[in-house]
This record gives C-alpha cells, sequence and structure tokens, in this order.
C-alpha cells in the first residue's frame, strides 16, 4: 500500500495512543526483550471526545526499538502511524516520527505472522507516545517495545565479531581455489539469539535475484550499535511479527559492516521472508537505516555490490543482467504473472511499496556497475626472471608474473594462470604473484582475473624460454689504436659473440671497465706502458644468460735507438718524446727499421704543423704515406697501427717521404 498525504490527518477521524513513564530513570539494560501494549485491552483504548482515543499512560521497562503489529499480515493499516520517543537518563523526548506501515507481509504465510510496521531504531528509552489517523484501525492493533539486551534474550554486547572466512565452502573445482566469502559478522558474532527461532531452515534454489531493502529503522545510531539492532531486529520480527526468524538474508550497517541474517549459511540458498512473491530463488539485502530522503553511504553501497556479485555470481546469474520472475502472488503482481526484474532490484520492484527509498533506489544502478562489472585495469606489474623486447618477454625458464589491477580485492573471486591455453595454476584473489617454470621455446602466459560476478578480463604476455648462453667465435682481439700516448697506450678490444635470440648486453671487465649494449663488438681502453692488459668479456642475451671470454695481452717498446737505419738521422731530445729522446729526419729516403714478435703494433711519432710525410713498410709491402702534419702540437703519438689473427714476427720500416719528422719508436703488444 502507497504511504498516506500528511493531508489524511485533516480528513478523517483520528486514533492516538499514548504511552509514557512517569519519572525518568538511568538508562538500563535489564527487563524483558519484549514489550507490548494491546490496544483493545480493558484499560487500552479509549474513545475519547472529538473522536480521539487515548490510552493511560504506564511505565515502561528499557527498550531501544518500537514498532506497531496488528493481526492479520493480510490487513493493510490504512492510516499513518508516528511515534516518539524519551531518552533514558534524560527524559528529553524526540520529535514526532513517521513509521514506514507500506511493507507487504513477506512471511510466505507463516503461521502467527503479525502485520507490523518496519521497526525504529531509537536508542535505549524509557518512554514511548505513539498516534495513528486513518479510517481503519487494524484489529488487535498494539505497540511493542524491543529491548535487545532484554535478560530473556541469550546474548550479550560482548559478544565478538566472528568473522566468515571461506575455509568453510567447499571448492567447485578441485584446482580452484574455494569461492571467498564477504567479511561477514555472523550470527553468534551479532549476538542472534537461536533459541527464539522457530523450526528448521528452509532452503531454495539458484539465486537469481538479489532484492535491495532498507529497514527503515532510522539513522540515528552508531555504527557500535549495529549488533544490538540486529538483535533489536530479530526480536521484533520474530516475537511481534510472529515470524521463525530475521527475514533477510544479509544486512549491512552505514559503515558497510556486513551481518549475517536468517540462519542456515551464508553460501548456501536460505529461503528468506523480505519480499512478497519472490523468495524463492532469490536473495535479499537489507541496510539499516530509513534511505528515503538519502543515499547510503559509500562503505555500504560496496558492500551491498560485493555481498550481491557473491551471491548471484556463485550461480552464474550476471549481477548486471535482467531476469524474467514469476511471482508467487504480491500486491504488485499476481501470482503466475511474470515480471522482468534487473538481477539486483528494489523491494519496491517486486511489491507496492516506498522500500527501500528513493536515496537508496536512485544508488541501485551504481550497485549494479560494481556488483556486475569485469575486473578494470588487469596488467602485469613485472614478470620477474625475464626481459622485454620488442613486444616479447625472454627468460632462462623460471618465471614469476606480478600483475595488478584496479578493482578492490574484496570484488574478485579468483586469478587464474594460463599456460599456452592450458590453466596452470589458479590462486585466491588476494594474491597477485605466481611461479612458472617454462620449457625451451615459445609461450604465451595469460592471466585471468575473476570477479565474483564471473566476468573475467585478461593479462597476456608472449614469453621465449631460451636456456642456451651466447656464443664467443674465440678469444677477443686487442689491438693498438691511433692517439696519445700519455703514459697509457690506447688499444681496442674486440670479439664475435652470437646468440640465436639476440644479445641483450655486454659487460667488459679488467683493465678497463664498461657496460655496452647488445649490439657492441668493441670496447676502447688503455694500458700503461710497460705492463699487461687482462680484459674479460660477459655476453648476455635477451633471457639472462651470460657466456664469457677473456684476453691478456703484454705491452712493450721498441725506442727509435732499437731501429736499424738508413739515411741521414739525428738524435732529438725534449722531454715531450718517450723517454726524451727521438730520431729525426728531412733526408727524403732515410729509413727506420724495426723488428717486432706479437699481434699489434703503431708507429709513434710526433705532430707538428711543420711535419712532413713517412711512407710506411710491413713485411716489404706498401702501407702507404702517414701524413703528420697538425695545426696543434702532439707529442707520442700512435699515428699508424696494425694488427695479426696471431702471434708472429713482423718488420716495419718508416721512410721519410718529404719533409721533416721526428719518430719516437714502435709499440707493440706480445
Amino acid at each position: 500500500m502507497r504511504r498516506l498525504l500528511a493531508a489524511l490527518v485533516a480528513v478523517t477521524p483520528a486514533v492516538a495512543v499514548a504511552v509514557a513513564v512517569a519519572n525518568p530513570s538511568e538508562p538500563v539494560t535489564t527487563g524483558p526483550v519484549l514489550q507490548t501494549f494491546g490496544l483493545a485491552r480493558e484499560d487500552g483504548l479509549r474513545l475519547a471526545a472529538g473522536g480521539y482515543a487515548a490510552l493511560a499512560r504506564r511505565a515502561t521497562d528499557p527498550f531501544s526499538m518500537v514498532g506497531v503489529t496488528w493481526a492479520d499480515p493480510r490487513a493493510a493499516s490504512e492510516g499513518r502511524i508516528e511515534v516518539r520517543t524519551r531518552e533514558a537518563g534524560t527524559g528529553r523526548w524526540t520529535p514526532w516520527q513517521l513509521l514506514e506501515t507500506d511493507n507487504p507481509d513477506a512471511s510466505g504465510g507463516t503461521e502467527g505472522a503479525r502485520g507490523a510496521s518496519d521497526p525504529l531504531w531509537v536508542g535505549p528509552s524509557d518512554g514511548v507516545q505513539a498516534r495513528m489517523a486513518g479510517k481503519h484501525v487494524p484489529d488487535d492493533l498494539r505497540v511493542d517495545l524491543i529491548n535487545p539486551d532484554g535478560s530473556s534474550s541469550s546474548f550479550s554486547e560482548a559478544a565478538s565479531l566472528e568473522l566468515v572466512s571461506a575455509a568453510g565452502e567447499a571448492r567447485r573445482n578441485p584446482k580452484l581455489p574455494a569461492r571467498p566469502v564477504p567479511k561477514i559478522v555472523t550470527r553468534a558474532g551479532w549476538g542472534a539469539n537461536e533459541a527464539m527461532v522457530k523450526g528448521e531452515t528452509a532452503f531454495t534454489g539458484p539465486i537469481q535475484v538479489v532484492f535491495v531493502h532498507h529497514t527503515a529503522s532510522g539513522n540515528g545510531y552508531s555504527c557500535g550499535q549495529s549488533a544490538s539492532i540486529m538483535r533489536g531486529i530479530e526480536a521484533y520480527q520474530v516475537k511481534s511479527k510472529g515470524w521463525n526468524d530475521i527475514g533477510y538474508n544479509f544486512l549491512v550497517d552505514k559503515c558497510g559492516t556486513v551481518f549475517e541474517g536468517r540462519r542456515g549459511g551464508v553460501h548456501r540458498s536460505v529461503l528468506g521472508a523480505h519480499t512478497l512473491g519472490f523468495n524463492s530463488n532469490a536473495s535479499a539485502i537489507a541496510v539499516i537505516g530509513d534511505f528515503r530522503a538519502t543515499g547510503i553511504p559509500a562503505a555500504a553501497r560496496a558492500s551491498v555490490a560485493q555481498v550481491a556479485a557473491y551471491k548471484l555470481g556463485a550461480w552464474g546469474s550476471p549481477p548486471a543482467g535482467r531476469v524474467s520472475y514469476v511471482s508467487g502472488g504480491s500486491n504488485k503482481y499476481p501470482a503466475g504473472k511474470a515480471a522482468i526484474l534487473n538481477r539486483i532490484s528494489g523491494h519496491r520492484d517486486a511489491g507496492s511499496t516506498e522500500c527501500p527509498g528513493n536515496g537508496l533506489y536512485a544508488q541501485l544502478p551504481s550497485i549494479r556497475a560494481i556488483a556486475g562489472g569485469a575486473p578494470i585495469g588487469m596488467r602485469f606489474q613485472e614478470l620477474s626472471g625475464a626481459s622485454a623486447y620488442a613486444g616479447k618477454f625472454y627468460t632462462r625458464g623460471l618465471v614469476q608474473p606480478l600483475w595488478t589491477l584496479s578493482t578492490p580485492t574484496r570484488m574478485m573471486d579468483r586469478f587464474e594462470v594460463w599456460l599456452d591455453g592450458r590453466l596452470f595454476t589458479a590462486v585466491p584473489a588476494g594474491h597477485r604473484l605466481s611461479r612458472l617454470q617454462l620449457p625451451a621455446g615459445a609461450h604465451t602466459v595469460v592471466v585471468k582475473g575473476v570477479h565474483l560476478s564471473g566476468r573475467t578480463s585478461l593479462a597476456s604476455a608472449r614469453i621465449l624460454a631460451d636456456p642456451v648462453p651466447p656464443e664467443f667465435a674465440g678469444e677477443p682481439q686487442v689491438t693498438l689504436r691511433t692517439g696519445s700516448i700519455t703514459g697509457t697506450v690506447p688499444v681496442r678490444v674486440a670479439w664475435t659473440a652470437a646468440d640465436a635470440n639476440g644479445l641483450r648486453s655486454v659487460r667488459v671487465t679488467g683493465t678497463g671497465r664498461g657496460v655496452l649494449g647488445g649490439a657492441a663488438r668493441t670496447f676502447d681502453s688503455a694500458v700503461p706502458l710497460g705492463e699487461n692488459g687482462s680484459w674479460t668479456v660477459t655476453a648476455a642475451d635477451r633471457a639472462g644468460n651470460v657466456a664469457s671470454a677473456s684476453v691478456t695481452r703484454t705491452l712493450a717498446l721498441v725506442a727509435e735507438a732499437g731501429a736499424r737505419r738508413t739515411g741521414t738521422w739525428r738524435t732529438q731530445r725534449d722531454s715531450a718524446f718517450i723517454g726524451s729522446e727521438a730520431a729525426g729526419s728531412s733526408a727524403r729516403g732515410a729509413s727506420l727499421t724495426w723488428t717486432v714478435t706479437g699481434r699489434s703494433a703503431a708507429l709513434v711519432a710526433a705532430r707538428t704543423a711543420t711535419s712532413g710525410k713517412v711512407r710506411v713498410f710491413l713485411d716489404g709491402r706498401d702501407q702507404g704515406v702517414v701524413d703528420l702534419r697538425s695545426a696543434t702540437p702532439m707529442f707520442r703519438q700512435a699515428v699508424w697501427t696494425r694488427m695479426w689473427p696471431a702471434s708472429g714476427t713482423h718488420t716495419i720500416k718508416v721512410q721519410v717521404e718529404s719533409g721533416s719528422v721526428s719518430l719516437d719508436g714502435v709499440t707493440y703488444l706480445e
């Protein structure tokens, strides 16, 4: 039934009920769970002058929740019922508050069930006043006061918050981790009075729809009071409404804490009493509070989405989808009529009611989007043990994929790791790391994120497993190179290395050090005069395999005095020359000849603006002319070099071609 407009009060006779306490007292937690004040008793309802009814004041024990019930659950309370209460300990009266009475009975015909308003949480109180305006007063109308901590209950506020874990849920597949259960305060955790529950738990089939409700019990509570409110709702629905247990399957407070509702197991399809004509193959989540004028906080919205995705996704029902549901009979859909419902629907979608309030109802599209979305931002954060190149990854064999995503862990079911199209392993929702040992060859590794809704997203990588290290064609070659000899002699280290999948880097250590790219084949270094030079070249392929090759060379110098001379030469003395002496000549055809045994040799000479040219012969063969002119004077210069693949004895003859020349000698590598 739709709520009557306020104008109804002015045009219809009124029935008013008042219950109060003469003297305020300090709040206490003793007293009965349920106090009822029947309006048909001798000292109850009586007609007053002017068409009003009154109830004599009476003392009450402590209570925290109030509601109004009547005998026939099918009867509608055609009137406006308001209550106000007095705070225990302060004596202050609250403003009048409207009780929501348009929710049809959802008990499914439970014997002894009563019609009822939704309960209103008022906190510790010791006085109540109620009034009703309307044409019809239901039979056996009464005010019910609930004390969640009354002496007849079997629970206490000290009950711990027991959280459900996934340990008790059976695996759907031996290869898959158990489907995670949201963090839920169990019935034991919020202190359910199991002795109050009647009969055995009934179960239903696959969950096709989740109905969202609000308890309409008010928003003036702290989250520390939520467990007490749960006990109050249980007591009200069992003792006042005559149901066999709390009707909702789950309840969520404004802080996002989820509470187990009706007994039977959160992972099972428990038949609830929440949505008339639509209890079968359905589950219900009620948000504690009144959300007619305001929406629920973000924390509560996330919890509703999580629980809805958990219940629907377990049966392959897409939370963002729709379904045709045949009504069992409600005040909106007669029995046998099919209703097209969102998988996550509001109570009002199945019955004529304001529930779950305009504020919460407007949030259902966003809740469906959260509950029914695919994992967002699924990607590899790192592939430990593999390196990337040109869109592909390379590994020696062991790979540890680390992935990430934007979707909160609470909305995830699991992650599956697939190798070359076959399931390799699966890990729980909180895991982000796996480990694979790949055989040699090309592979595709896919991590599939599975949302609680059942939707999936993928992160994929092509990985080439390569356990074979690079190969060197032989030991590195060391050659003298042109340049200045100022205490050290410039050399070049060269090598030939190859790998079937390419080189990633080369590292040179020893007399010189450097880290080079995979395409590098030479490295420039220097060796102190008179010392040995040693180098180790380490090549790494793209998979991380490495191979090394080493070489050692001895540097020697034959000065100009050690050469055989022809023609006219003079000894030049200057500290700029090696050993402070050089051989000088301007006689065309004059020559110096050295014989050396080694793998590489270099001619050392001075270069000035007035220097001439020399012709070089190697083992009797003309090697060409070297021009020694330089605008900037440079001494101790290696001006010509040669190298040989193997050590051998060679003759180097230098002949004056033109101008004046100054020669230091020949340096060579043994």
